[in-house]
């Protein structure tokens, strides 16, 4: 039998967390951005503020300078969409090599989630988080359903023991 092994709560410090939403899409508008407006609703729930959002084509540079935009402003920073396997998606690329540690747990547990919803397709996201300059940067993919998933279930229930760290 599995028994949930209970956080020291030692390990949280109060934080105050702030929130910044990028959205990677050529397509998307601030009217059809779903996945946005999903993630900004659900901050809101969990009565975290955002103070930073913006929709960047799929371009390293640009999704690059929004990211720096964005960390003046917030401390979780959650760009959603370009995390795919199409030539144009490049959310991975921009980001991965400017983090300083890398939560490869989120991606992993953010992949056996998927599961339930898409099946072995999950295999295909390359969700990914890690920290830059005591920021959390997550990176998920911009299906509404998945964003869901990846707020709700691991980003929500974890940032502040994530920052907690981060900001040790």
């Amino acid at each position: 039998m599995y028994i949930g092994i209970v956080m020291n709560p030692q390990h949280i410090v109060p934080v105050k967390i702030v929130a910044g939403i990028i959205t990677v899409s050529s397509s998307r508008t601030p009217d059809t951005d779903t996945s946005g407006m999903t993630i900004r609703r659900i901050f809101d729930s969990a009565k975290i503020p955002t103070e930073y959002y913006r929709i960047v084509p799929d371009r390293i540079d640009q999704i690059r300078d929004r990211l720096f935009e964005a960390e003046k402003v917030a401390n979780c920073i959650i760009l959603n969409g370009g995390t795919g396997l199409t030539s144009d998606d490049c959310t991975i690329e921009a980001v991965s090599p400017l983090l300083g540690k890398t939560i490869d747990g989120f991606g992993e547990m953010f992949r056996i989630k998927s599961i339930r919803e898409v099946g072995t397709s999950a295999l295909l996201s390359r969700a990914v988080a890690g920290i830059r300059n005591g920021r959390a940067v997550f990176c998920i993919p911009g299906a509404t359903p998945a964003v869901t998933l990846a707020m709700t279930e691991l980003i929500i229930p974890e940032i502040a023991h994530i920052l907690s760290h981060a900001n040790k």
